[in-house]
């Protein structure tokens, strides 16, 4: 939801937010963010784990963030999002900041206050912005809907108990009810 509007909002005012106030700023305008459940942390938590040791195990070179990690999307200073967990490739992207520019997989976990976000306007800018491939993970229904963005697009609906292929890293798969 977005923020009230007093004025166009830049990244100098998200910088400037209170420590306290988590928000993400897309076209001008502030949007809250509710704290997560603990639900929420746990299932962030485990996905982390599972790509950082697949990341470690196979001696890859990209690097995964969970939440808070700030994501100048467009590298313009335009547009700056948290995404539940961050994927980078190209460590060039990365500065003390957070990423600037586009990481190459996003997956967004939904709560109620973040359906609309998340799945409408993140999903737009996420594909514009050249994001390589995009989960959102929605627990209340227990389903994950991907997107990989290059190539052919393809979009899919799994469960929770499916096998869900990483496309960006062949030969991953994560079933989330292992995770829980």
């Amino acid at each position: 939801m977005p923020l009230p509007q007093k004025q166009f909002y830049t990244s100098e005012d998200y910088w400037n937010l209170p420590d306290s106030q988590r928000a993400e700023l897309i076209d001008g305008k502030l949007y809250a963010m509710a704290p997560p459940n603990r639900a929420h942390q746990k299932l962030l938590g485990a996905l982390y784990s599972k790509i950082f040791n697949h990341i470690e195990y196979n001696s890859g070179t990209c690097e995964v963030y969970p939440a808070p990690f700030a994501v100048n999307l467009t590298a313009n200073d335009k547009i700056w999002v948290e995404p539940d967990i961050s994927v980078i490739c190209d460590k060039d992207k990365l500065s003390d900041r957070g990423c600037e520019g586009t990481p190459d997989w996003i997956i967004e976990i939904l709560s109620p206050s973040s359906i609309r976000t998340d799945c409408a306007i993140k999903l737009f800018k996420y594909r514009s912005a050249g994001v390589r491939e995009y989960w959102i993970v929605n627990p209340m229904k227990k389903v994950v809907q991907t997107y990989v963005f290059e190539g052919e697009e393809d979009a899919n609906m799994y469960s929770f108990d499916d096998e869900i292929p990483v496309y960006i890293f062949g030969g991953l798969t994560i079933r989330i009810c292992n995770l829980q």
